[in-house]
């Protein structure tokens, strides 16, 4: 489950001097559940996503994932929980160009120290579970965007984490690449279990999830106060 509670901070300061604020009241997500993260550009999609991932700390709030309140862990306790817990999946895909699909799955689960046999094996498995089978030894320049989200699915699941963290996964992709690669995360996701948290701005898209969020307005201005006027004589 994933529950945050009166989450606020500070993103900095704009142009005009006002305080750039994140303040969520409260959000919850079922284990299992889909959900999609919708709203404009820079509304807090993002943001949200990198507070479930830990991968943003605030300190006012609680932000409780898979059980634990992130808050009590310190940093190395922190990664070690995401890379248990998050699979997470991105628009530009930040796969390791000198690598081929094999090699950068696999990686990740050296990472979490599998035997290096042990993540080749889990890593070809991930690979043909999303039609990659024929893929395993190009390298991401040798490969469609399409191909390319793909190898990325694969490594956010080999680990078994049972979150899916998307961030804009079709928006680099062509409508139809996108329908693709969103249909087989709603399918690994429904096959296994997994929770699913997705930030699209296609609402086509977000409309075939069960369930939305609008995040408009999570991020806002907060005038700055002017300073005291001087009362000395």
């Amino acid at each position: 489950m994933i529950r945050l509670n009166k989450v606020s901070f500070c993103l900095g300061e704009s142009n005009d001097g006002s305080s750039v604020q994140f303040n969520l009241p409260s959000f919850e997500v079922e284990t299992g559940e889909a959900v999609a993260l919708t709203g404009p550009s820079g509304c807090g999609k993002s943001t949200l996503l990198n507070l479930v991932s830990g991968l943003r700390r605030t300190n006012i709030g609680e932000i409780t994932v898979a059980g634990v309140d992130l808050a009590t862990l310190s940093p190395a306790q922190l990664d070690k929980h995401r890379g248990e817990h998050c699979g997470m999946v991105f628009q530009n895909f930040h796969l390791l160009a000198p690598f081929t699909a094999i090699e950068n799955v696999a990686i990740g689960l050296r990472f979490g120290s599998r035997k290096a046999s042990n993540a080749l094996k889990r890593a070809t498995q991930v690979l043909r579970r999303v039609g990659l089978s024929g893929r395993l030894d190009f390298r991401p320049d040798q490969l469609s965007v399409g191909e390319r989200q793909r190898v990325a699915i694969a490594r956010a699941i080999a680990g078994d984490a049972k979150i899916l963290l998307a961030d804009e996964p079709t928006g680099s992709l062509d409508p139809d690449t996108g329908k693709e690669i969103f249909g087989l995360l709603r399918e690994i996701a429904e096959e296994d279990g997994r929770t699913l948290l997705m930030v699209t701005h296609d609402l086509t898209l977000a409309s075939e999830l069960p369930r939305s969020f609008d995040c408009s307005g999570l991020i806002h201005s907060k005038a700055s106060m002017p300073p005291p006027e001087d009362s000395s004589p």
